[in-house]
């Protein structure tokens, strides 16, 4: 514990699954935090849970005055600011390319990569004049590799994410401000749920489901976490990274690191037999 003391963030989407784990961790760890989410029953709750060291502002993160506002409000409130974790996102539309309708693709990209220029654009003149700040942006495995998602447009605007947190961290760098992404694998939270069509409230209750679809997809024998993602955000946040700017942390258990041994294992034995019965 302590890691994090003294230290101001804002933190999107955090009335769920990966925001909502990380807000908890990062008091825990000593920050003082802005929150910020769309749902406000949710978004209270979990500032009355926090304590006086968080701070819930109802956000709709493709509005450009309201992330401005969001981010003066960590300055108001506490004197500066130190991180931004640019983590809310949502689906995407499924289906192929020719089924795409640019409204919902247009929706898509605001939400997942509009938001993240929104929240650096306006965090980077605090944290230039201090000298100092850490922006982390939540990308995804389906931004590095096609087919790790079941929207290719939530593909492309996290590849989009990705490519932009380098851009701007080559920028800011020369301030002392890092930029980083991180990209989760097979996290057990209910944005598989709400791809699939499923109400809010009724994805919302798919983690443990999603924790057994998903306990085999990586070498890892389990599915990932909130927490992976949220202790590795404490860890970009902190003063123990400060040399790692430009950066996109894969935290998948190795899903994308190739094919698994055991896949590889039973292919090579299936292999054997067809050789046996060809001789």
């Amino acid at each position: 514990m302590g890691r994090l003391d003294g230290k101001v963030a804002v933190i999107t989407g955090a009335t769920s699954g990966i925001g909502l784990r990380t807000a908890e961790v990062f008091v825990a760890e000593g920050a003082k935090i802005v929150i910020a989410g769309r749902r406000i029953p949710e978004g209270e709750a979990l500032a009355r849970q926090l304590g006086e060291n968080c701070v819930f502002r109802q956000t709709d993160v493709t509005v450009e005055a309201q992330m401005q506002a969001l981010i003066a409000l960590a300055v108001e409130r506490f004197g500066r600011i130190d991180c931004l974790f640019n983590n809310a996102g949502g689906p995407a539309q499924t289906g192929g390319i020719e089924g795409l309708e640019v409204d919902r693709f247009d929706a898509a990209m605001a939400t997942l990569v509009r938001s993240v220029m929104l929240g650096m654009k306006h965090a980077a003149p605090y944290m230039k004049n201090q000298g100092f700040g850490s922006i982390i942006n939540n990308g995804s495995i389906a931004g590095r590799l096609a087919g790790f998602s079941s929207s290719i447009v939530y593909g492309a605007a996290k590849a989009a994410v990705i490519h932009l947190t380098k851009c701007v961290a080559m920028e800011l760098g020369e301030s002392n401000v890092r930029v980083n992404s991180i990209s989760p694998g097979a996290i057990a939270t209910g944005i598989f749920g709400k791809a699939l069509g499923l109400s809010t409230d009724a994805a919302e209750k798919t983690p443990a489901v999603m924790r057994e679809v998903y306990k085999t997809a990586q070498p890892i024998p389990r599915a990932g976490l909130p927490d992976d993602i949220a202790h590795a955000a404490v860890f970009l946040a902190s003063d123990e990274s400060s040399f790692i700017n430009g950066h996109d942390l894969v935290i998948d258990g190795a899903m994308t690191g190739g094919r698994n041994w055991s896949q590889q294992q039973q292919g090579l034995s299936a292999l054997r037999k067809a050789f046996d019965q060809g001789a």
